[in-house]
């Protein structure tokens, strides 16, 4: 668990994938391999979700790409994720099951947060990192807030993070950064998936020139 919250660190970058079909799902996630980024979460709103994570699991092993799982809001997804080779598990929202049946897998859980007392239970349950969600509501300034009193929170915002705006998103503290839409929609709505490439290797040259 720890060797996959240094590689978190380290790439800065998690790209979010949500698709219509698993067939669009898988070519985004292969789009985003191509462009640089490390990371992929699939999201259980994917059409079979979890066979696809078996799937890019198997491909990509070998390329350095580690491969989670989003949306899980149950133990028994949890479970079925990492038994597909999920490496991390994202909720969110704060669901305790789910950070327990992680932590008896020795699978990285990272809980959804969007107040002080979540942000505080998640980690008295065990949650090594959190996911400020949804960022384009709660902003840049409610990590930077959270760091006064909890300086020891490590977190991960998702929603609204683009290329423009990655960097006030580190000066407030955050240790890694999730991306969605602004990374997949050329492909999601135009079936521009090179678009989707060439904008992960836009992102991975920004967050490497950042310094935390």
């Amino acid at each position: 668990m720890l060797e996959v919250v240094k590689y978190i660190f380290s790439a800065k970058l998690i790209a979010v994938v949500r698709a219509k079909s698993a067939d669009e799902g898988l070519k985004l996630c292969n789009s985003i391999r191509d462009g640089g980024i490390k990371i992929i979460e699939v999201t259980m709103t994917v059409p079979k979700a979890i066979h696809t994570i078996e799937i890019l699991q198997e491909n990509m092993a070998d390329q350095d790409v580690l491969i989670g799982a989003g949306t899980v809001c149950d133990s028994e997804t949890a479970v079925a994720c990492i038994k597909a080779g999920a490496k991390f598990v994202v909720s969110p929202c704060l669901a305790p099951n789910v950070i327990e049946a992680c932590h008896r897998y020795n699978v990285l859980a990272m809980p959804g947060i969007g107040t002080a007392t979540e942000a505080f239970m998640a980690t008295q349950l065990g949650a090594q990192l959190l996911k400020v969600f949804p960022g384009e509501v709660l902003g840049p300034h409610f990590i930077k807030a959270l760091k006064g009193p909890f300086p020891h929170f490590k977190m991960i915002p998702t929603g609204g993070v683009t290329l423009e705006n990655m960097d006030e998103w580190f000066r407030a503290g955050a240790v890694a950064v999730g991306i969605g839409s602004f990374l997949t929609k050329p492909a999601t709505e135009k079936g521009d998936f090179e678009a989707v490439t060439k904008r992960a290797k836009e992102l991975v040259a920004k967050a490497a020139s950042l310094e935390r």
